[in-house]
């Protein structure tokens, strides 16, 4: 026979305590998102500072996550208002601003944290007209992209096509030379390379600029410059001996007025000395011999 239970009047056995298990929340897959439901909803509610805060964070939160909790937590972020709504883009003068838009914009996701910025910015840089450019989000729904363009300097004449070029030779884009009429055009294979060199022969005589129609490269070592009036002067090679030269025949021309006298070519290769070619007619005005696309080394 058991012993009987006292009980005090009036009370009752009470049950065991249980707390009843919420199970985390789950994707298809089974991933389990690392952050509360609603914590990006809240982050919408904060400044500028914290949203800052909040997107650094998280990016640097879903490097260390496995691939696919990363995507679909930053798929989460974006749902939430962190997502690519708006480019700002700056710096753009002359190139094209779609490829801007395009290299963007071409993402398989467009919430922020899973927009690659340096993707981008290979993206850019790879366009001729870009020289630098920057990348950056700004929360909650804007890329910042900051463009630095190159600077054309020069007009290219290779096979028939007119390129423009920066001072180190990129070429940029091709157009019609008219519509560039201060630029020097420089004419041959190569010559583009040669456009920084070119720029610093031409500041050692100022003078013969407006003269100037075009400089051919020739032979990959050597300038031939071209006048409106039709003369040739070919200069010796190396920077230092072609500017030498061109001074000379600026000062040479300045006192005797070399140009617009009928003459065809004047030699300056050799050190000290100056060889002048003549039209059976002078005063009239000289042709050149050759084209400047045909010229070869003499």
């Amino acid at each position: 026979m058991s012993e009987p239970i006292a009980l005090r009047r009036g009370s009752r056995p009470k049950p065991a305590s249980l707390k009843r298990r919420t199970p985390p929340q789950t994707r298809r897959n089974g991933a389990t998102s690392p952050f509360p439901p609603d914590l990006v909803r809240r982050a919408t509610q904060w400044g500028i500072g914290g949203l800052i805060a909040v997107g650094s964070v998280v990016t640097v939160w879903l490097m260390g996550l496995p691939q696919q909790i990363a995507w679909e937590t930053g798929e989460a972020i974006g749902r939430a208002g962190f997502a690519v709504r708006h480019v700002d883009v700056s710096g753009v003068q002359r190139m094209a601003r779609l490829p801007v838009y395009a290299a963007a914009l071409d993402q398989p996701s467009n919430a922020m944290p899973l927009v690659d910025l340096q993707q981008i910015r290979e993206r850019l840089l790879a366009q001729p007209w870009v020289a630098d450019v920057s990348v950056s989000r700004r929360l909650p729904d804007t890329l910042a992209i900051r463009v630095v363009e190159r600077e054309p300097m020069a007009l290219w004449q290779n096979q028939g096509v007119v390129h423009l070029v920066d001072a180190n030779g990129v070429a940029l884009q091709p157009v019609d030379a008219r519509n560039w009429p201060d630029l020097p055009l420089i004419v041959g294979p190569d010559a583009n390379l040669q456009a920084k060199a070119l720029l610093t022969l031409l500041d050692a005589a100022p003078a013969l600029k407006a003269e100037m129609t075009d400089a051919v490269w020739i032979g990959g070592r050597r300038w031939d410059i071209r006048f409106r009036s039709g003369e040739t002067l070919a200069l010796p090679e190396g920077d230092a001996a072609a500017i030498r030269a061109l001074k000379l025949f600026a000062k040479l021309d300045g006192a005797q007025g070399l140009l617009k006298r009928g003459f065809v070519r004047f030699d300056m290769r050799l050190p000290d000395k100056m060889v002048i070619r003549v039209t059976d007619e002078p005063g009239r005005q000289a042709t050149p011999v050759i084209s400047a696309e045909n010229a070869v080394p003499i």
